[in-house]
């Protein structure tokens, strides 16, 4: 069943939301490469604008070199081709989304960062202890990221696969198209609804109005105490409450009506539309993200198995708040203001 192992995708799921590029080491990282291809740069090419050799105008305007040539920006010796921006760009719209900002915005942004990234080099600031940890931290989990990539994508289950998985769980794709009739009684706690004796007879000629081709919403003075469904609505397993699955799934016969359980608060029907099954081309995207969930998830508890990780059970096991270093004791700035 699919919805047996809904929890292990939301769980992956989780996982993937939560495993995302830091942008402020991107960003370094960017900043690192882009400074040794300035140098390059610096070294290949005067500091102004190229020039022809009779000192007039350059032999080509700007815009026409190469997107890896041309310079869109500059911060103090610092270089950024258009290609190195246009990348910068693009590795934040895929951790954040379109960016809604006019490409000067975002220039101006990039400029900023870059001017404030050589400043902290200048007063050495790679070089505190906090940076320095800050630093191996996001390393950490930029590899981590990137492994964690890797596997999703090996992970990902072939055709063959889906298929094969497809028609063992054939049970598993059949949907029952229904009509449905809620009727509800009065009682403690719920004013509104019929009385409980006139339930049973308003239910018997909802459905004879049904077979009779007329409007049952006319056998229903105040439409708080029937609810119809608009039109009739398909559901796949797993898709509806537990005991209105079985008594739907146990219907075979088109037009068949059919009542739950009691009900202190309600009376409902369910008439029997058509029954069907969903296609190998439907259901692929669905089996394909259950597929790689397993097979991710297996593949994670083999490596936790094979790399050896220990946990102290004692220390992991209480609920004591983990200790903040620098931090003030609660309250410690109040007594300060008061001194």
């Amino acid at each position: 069943m699919l919805g047996a192992d809904s929890y292990t995708w939301r769980k992956a799921d989780f996982l993937l939301r939560d495993v995302r590029v830091v942008i402020r080491v991107l960003i370094v990282f960017l900043f690192a490469a882009s400074f040794s291809v300035a140098d390059c740069l610096a070294q290949a090419a005067p500091s102004g604008p190229s020039e022809t050799s009779s000192g007039g105008a350059s032999t080509a305007s700007n815009g026409d070199q190469s997107p890896n040539q041309r310079v869109v920006l500059k911060v103090g010796n610092l270089q950024i081709t258009q290609e190195q921006f246009e990348t910068y760009i693009g590795d934040l719209e895929a951790q954040q989304g379109p960016a809604d900002l006019s490409r000067k915005k975002l220039g101006d942004n990039y400029a900023s960062l870059l001017m404030l990234s050589q400043q902290a080099v200048a007063n050495h600031l790679e070089s505190s202890p906090e940076v320095i940890r800050q630093l191996a931290i996001d390393r950490t989990q930029i590899l981590s990221n990137a492994e964690f990539a890797k596997l999703k994508t090996a992970a990902k289950p072939t055709p063959a696969q889906i298929s094969e998985y497809y028609n063992a769980h054939l049970d598993d794709y059949d949907v029952v198209q229904l009509r449905r009739v809620f009727i509800f009684k009065k009682g403690p706690g719920h004013e509104k609804g019929v009385n409980p004796e006139d339930a049973k007879p308003l239910a018997d000629a909802i459905r004879q109005a049904y077979a009779s081709g007329s409007d049952p919403t006319k056998l229903v003075k105040d439409p708080e105490t029937v609810v119809f469904d608009g039109a009739p609505l398909t559901f796949q397993h797993d898709e509806m409450p537990a005991a209105m699955e079985k008594v739907a799934f146990a219907m075979h016969k088109a037009g068949e009506w059919t009542e739950l359980g009691e009900d202190p608060s309600a009376l409902v029907l369910m008439q029997l539309v058509s029954r069907g099954r969903r296609s190998l081309s439907e259901m692929t995207p669905q089996i394909e993200k259950k597929l790689q969930a397993q097979n991710l998830k297996k593949e994670l508890d083999s490596l936790k198995k094979n790399t050896g990780i220990w946990m102290d059970e004692e220390y992991f096991a209480s609920h004591a708040p983990i200790p903040i270093p620098n931090a003030e004791p609660e309250g410690s700035g109040q007594n300060k203001s008061n001194k």
